[in-house]
């Protein structure tokens, strides 16, 4: 879900190979009230920025930081993280992935030494890396591709700690491995998530979900749709054809005569940012919307973006709340494909070593984490792989991010 994927969407090659992702990875582009940080670093002033990681093949470096929760004799942990970084498509993401995990590692090394693993596109080639893997490494991050996942999860070979970066490819219903945890972004659940957000906002009303023709679209629409009626609400959909990412505008104008006509209570869209600023140019603002983070436009463009004023979305805290107290101890990312979405793929990096680090230094402990991707709830080892994430609710405002914290 991710997303977006949008006012960075990644190329169609690039959504073909990563699928189920969320907001970074296959779409275009709450406020959580903080938790206490769970990792080993106190809060500090902002780091400054710095540019990604090296991208060295293998990083091993000195045990020396302070603090370390890892006593100096004890072996280092070895993590391997494996992504598609020889992929033309997948390249890019999976680089800006590995700059995130490298820079929550130089933040908290000491007794971890982590090997990148390389591979390209073919789910073969990653699971072969995979097996290959196993045998030099006490836990495996990765890989990224969705179709690289699936082979890995189904491969019958996940016999040690596994954390991967995405959904599998495979049938609803399928039993995932008890090592392997998915901690992969995805739209979908926030789609979920703002359809419990608008419920509890809104008890008993009706809400019209509007949606493009892409499948990321149509699979986010649904996904809100079915929460809604669970709840007990009433929803129809309207899809807006288009082209070249622009929608066609007699469907906004026949739009804006239903909802004159319908007064439903809220609009919920499955739409990207841009589509969102045509649909309410021609619809107005006084419909209350709500969406995913492919709604998101980034911030400092408020004079061109005052049509989405008033925008209820979710979000990691990353990109809609700089202040928060696991964002503010990590650099930016400053790679030259910066966009919203490897924005995203960098958080989840940081985010995947915090995760690998933690089931590391205490395996099969339930643990919760205020992470720059969310409110993350992991529960792994002793046949348990379960793992969730709740996003930051905002609303935007002249540029910029109001948090709020979502009615559930």
């Amino acid at each position: 879900m991710l997303i977006r994927i949008l006012n960075g969407l990644l190329a169609t090659a690039t959504l073909a190979l990563l699928g189920a992702c969320s907001t970074p990875c296959d779409a275009p582009g709450g406020l959580c009230a903080p938790l206490k940080a769970n990792t080993s670093v106190p809060a500090r002033a902002p780091a400054p920025l710095a540019a990604p990681a090296p991208a060295a093949t293998v990083q091993t470096m000195p045990v020396d930081t302070p603090g370390a929760a890892v006593p100096a004799a004890a072996p280092a942990i070895r993590i391997g993280l494996l992504l598609p970084l020889r992929s033309d498509a997948l390249g890019p993401p999976a680089s800006a992935l590995r700059a995130g995990f490298l820079a929550a590692w130089e933040r908290d090394r000491a007794g971890f030494t982590v090997n990148v693993i390389e591979t390209g596109d073919a789910p073969g080639e990653a699971l072969d890396a995979y097996m290959a893997a196993l045998r030099d490494n006490d836990i495996i991050v990765g890989p990224l591709a969705r179709s690289a996942v699936g082979a890995i999860a189904f491969s019958g070979a996940v016999n040690k700690p596994t954390i991967a970066l995405n959904h599998p490819d495979g049938k609803a219903g399928d039993v995932l491995p008890p090592n392997l945890l998915v901690v992969g972004l995805s739209i979908e659940d926030e789609a979920r998530q703002v359809a419990q957000w608008a419920a509890a906002e809104f008890p008993g009303s009706s809400a019209l979900i509007v949606s493009g023709s892409a499948s990321w679209q149509r699979r986010i629409a649904a996904a809100f749709a079915a929460q809604w009626k669970q709840l007990g609400n009433k929803a129809d959909v309207a899809e807006l054809s288009g082209s070249g990412g622009y929608l066609h505008e007699h469907g906004i104008i026949s739009l804006k005569t239903r909802i004159d006509a319908e007064q439903p209570t809220l609009m919920f869209a499955a739409l990207d940012a841009d589509q969102l600023r045509q649909v309410r140019s021609i619809v107005g603002t006084a419909l209350t919307t709500f969406g995913t983070s492919s709604v998101n436009p980034g911030t400092g463009q408020a004079s061109a973006l005052i049509d989405l004023d008033g925008t209820r979305l979710l979000d990691m805290p990353w990109e809609v709340d700089p202040e928060h107290t696991a964002v503010m101890v990590y650099p930016r990312f400053l790679g030259s494909t910066r966009s919203l979405d490897h924005d995203r793929l960098y958080a989840l990096g940081i985010d995947a070593f915090r995760i690998a680090r933690q089931v590391a230094l205490k395996p099969n402990t339930p643990f919760k984490m205020d992470g720059v991707t969310g409110r993350l709830s992991v529960d792994f080892g002793q046949g348990r792989a379960r793992f969730s994430r709740i996003q930051s609710g905002a609303v935007y405002q002249a540029g910029g991010f109001k948090l709020v914290e979502p009615v559930r």
